[in-house]
């Protein structure tokens, strides 16, 4: 029996009941574990001000390395880039979606000033590059309670995949093309952590490991790994069609235009080559976001 660590949303318990099908499937019995977190107990609090990233994987990663379950499952995205030293990506899962989409009106229909909300500094600072005009405000909360703070005259913005894997896309005003507004690292995606000495689950794992989604995370990861693991800028990266989109921005005061860097470059299918590229583009833009 494969005990698989949670959370207890409903995007995270969706996710995880999709990885314990693919692992039914492949002949493994699984049962879920639920765990709360950090960022589901202070939920009123901005991501950005209890820690940002990780503050949804510690306490599922402390049940695998406690003993308390086998497998640990998260939205890639969540992942700090510094692995923890007691477990390993066993798989990555087919990709789904992975652009940011608009809820409640779309760009062209927000009036100058209009109210969005979003709890991602990343989104903000995108969103500024095109329309530095709307009035941004922080939302936090899972799905439900996100959807239900639509502003009247406004928008709040969500990763597609989340509002795909509970049956909730046609609440989407407008979905925002990736070359523009580029996703987090690993947005779309799942991954499924283990013991890095677990040979036997290492094994399970690997049958529902999607090749083509693990290079393309590795290569995102691998820029955000060189911006370290405490960065707390507005940044992006995403492989698409066989290139890497990157953006980070800098720390921009209020009511300034947002200082930022874009870049994309090809990649080759060489992965290691692929790796050291994301990990050059991003010296290149922390360089520039930071420059006097």
């Amino acid at each position: 029996m494969l005990r698989l660590a949670t959370r207890g949303s409903a995007q995270a318990t969706a996710q995880a009941e999709a990885v314990a099908a693919a692992l039914r499937t492949a002949g493994s019995d699984v049962e879920l574990v639920l765990v709360e977190t950090t960022g589901d107990l202070r939920a009123d609090v901005p991501l950005h001000t209890i820690g940002g990233q990780g503050v949804f994987v510690k306490e599922v990663q402390r049940a695998v390395i406690e003993g308390r379950a086998d497998i640990a499952v998260h939205s890639a995205k969540d992942l700090p880039s510094t692995p923890h030293p007691a477990l390993t990506i066993g798989a990555f899962c087919e990709r789904r979606a992975s652009d940011d989409a608009l809820v409640g009106r779309s760009l062209v229909d927000l009036a100058p000033g209009a109210p969005v909300a979003t709890g991602s500094v990343r989104r903000r600072a995108q969103l500024a590059t095109v329309r530095p005009d709307l009035a941004f405000s922080e939302l936090r909360g899972n799905i439900p309670t996100r959807l239900d703070k639509v502003p009247p005259d406004g928008a709040i913005v969500m990763a597609v995949a989340a509002l795909e894997i509970l049956g909730l896309t046609e609440r989407i005003a407008e979905r925002l093309d990736v070359t523009t507004f580029v996703p987090a690292v690993g947005q779309g995606c799942v991954a499924v952590e283990c013991r890095h000495d677990d040979r036997a689950t290492l094994d399970r794992l690997a049958t529902i490991d999607h090749s083509a989604s693990r290079r393309g995370v590795e290569v995102e990861r691998a820029f955000l790994a060189e911006l370290g693991s405490g960065c707390s800028l507005p940044v992006g990266a995403h492989v698409h069609d066989d290139r890497l989109h990157a953006f980070l921005a800098g720390d921009t005061p209020p009511g300034e235009p947002v200082h930022h860097a874009r870049d994309v470059i090809e990649l080759d299918g060489d992965h290691d080559a692929d790796l050291e590229r994301a990990r050059r583009v991003a010296a290149h833009l922390r360089e520039v976001v930071t420059r006097p």
